[in-house]
């Protein structure tokens, strides 16, 4: 059984996402294809989940991820005599959460526009055909909002992963998965279920 059929499985109100979910898996996919990278941002909850995410994609999940064996000579080469680098390193799916460097987001708030964060974070980072993908469980998080906005104006694919009514995101995102749920806490207990399974799609597509 494949991760989505799992998934829909064991949360069958999620079957009313399975194309948005695999359409989401797909943005992502060809985005790693192409060497490009994921950038995730969210507030509260959402942010805890943009960094559950990056942490899945950045080292192994649930299937081993050894170097291959041109790296390994190349960090042989750059000194990696007793083999630490080359035994322990993992492979990596580029990911990076907008939600952690204090110093710049502190800088922003006080010299610039806080609700400007996460934007100018997606404006720095993100080169086209990169990947935002914004989560909000009400669809209407501002800053969040003017993330996607500035991804779309600099060629990036953008994902959503909201709740049941998707709000503004529903219309700006190239894909919204909105879980069938309408309080936040439950929205959020759905979300993780999708955001590994897409994680789970992700590794066993390039390492399994």
């Amino acid at each position: 059984m494949n991760h989505l059929d799992n998934l829909i499985l064991r949360y069958p109100a999620l079957s009313e996402c399975r194309e948005q979910i695999q359409t989401a898996f797909e943005i992502m996919r060809e985005a790693y294809r192409a060497d490009k990278k994921l950038l995730v941002c969210g507030n509260g909850g959402s942010a805890s989940d943009s960094e559950h995410i990056v942490g899945e994609l950045m080292k192994e999940f649930s299937i081993r991820r050894p170097l291959d064996q041109q790296m390994k000579t190349k960090l042989l080469e750059a000194g990696d005599e007793d083999g630490m680098l080359a035994q322990n390193l993992q492979g990596a799916l580029p990911a990076i959460t907008l939600t952690e460097n204090c110093a710049l987001s502190t800088a922003y708030a006080n010299d610039a526009v806080p609700i400007l964060n996460f934007a100018q974070q997606v404006y720095g980072y993100g080169t086209e055909n990169d990947v935002l993908l914004g989560i909000s469980t009400s669809g209407n998080s501002q800053n969040v909002v003017y993330a996607i906005k500035t991804a779309k104006a600099k060629g990036m694919h953008v994902i959503g992963l909201t709740g049941k009514s998707g709000g503004c995101m529903r219309e700006l995102c190239d894909v919204a998965i909105c879980v069938p749920e309408t309080e936040t806490y439950r929205i959020q207990e759905l979300h993780l279920p999708v955001y590994h399974c897409l994680c789970l799609m992700i590794e066993e597509e390039f390492f399994g």
